[in-house]
């Protein structure tokens, strides 16, 4: 009886080294400084709000507001972040316990249909987006449309991200986190 093979040197994946996984590494990583910024943005808001509340009796009426919006776009940029990182729900322990010859079209299908799920995230949001546009966010003045065109955003990354997957699987080359 032979142990699996599964951490041997010789069926790991190069690095994939195409201009799209630069690309991507690149919005990636401007993705990951934007929620940075936003997550420090969102921690001043909150401190706003609860200083003019606690200590000036007087809420300014922004802060929750534009923390909730600041949640949004957060999390938008980390899901898709995530994706290119390989770090969502995967199935990994029963893909690798699956045949050489299966284990790569299960990873296709993998990828396949997280970027059908972007594909819809972004076509739901768009029609949201389109629909609320019009309408202002009384607290912001801003249109409430931006809320939905997270999801455009976070969708649209999702498929571009999937895709790069897919190419890199298909060359049998592994994409590297942008955080490397």
């Amino acid at each position: 009886m032979t142990a699996p093979l599964l951490l041997d040197p010789a069926s790991r994946r190069q690095p994939a080294n195409l201009p799209l996984n630069r690309i991507c590494a690149r919005i990636s990583k401007i993705c990951l400084v934007l929620a940075i910024i936003g997550l420090i943005t969102l921690i001043l808001s909150v401190q706003t709000q609860v200083v003019g509340r606690y200590v000036f009796n007087d809420t300014p009426t922004w802060t929750e507001a534009l923390a909730l919006q600041l949640v949004l776009y957060i999390t938008a940029l980390g899901v898709a972040v995530g994706v290119r990182d390989a770090g969502h729900i995967g199935l990994e322990s029963l893909v690798s316990l699956l045949p050489e010859w299966m284990r790569l079209k299960v990873e296709v299908l993998i990828h396949a249909l997280v970027a059908l799920f972007g594909a819809i995230m972004t076509s739901s949001g768009w029609m949201w987006t389109k629909l609320k546009w019009d309408e202002l966010d009384p607290m912001l003045g801003l249109p409430a449309g931006l809320d939905y065109l997270a999801l455009v955003i976070a969708g649209a990354l999702i498929v571009l991200f999937s895709f790069e997957h897919i190419v890199a699987l298909l060359r049998n080359e592994e994409v590297i986190p942008a955080w490397h």
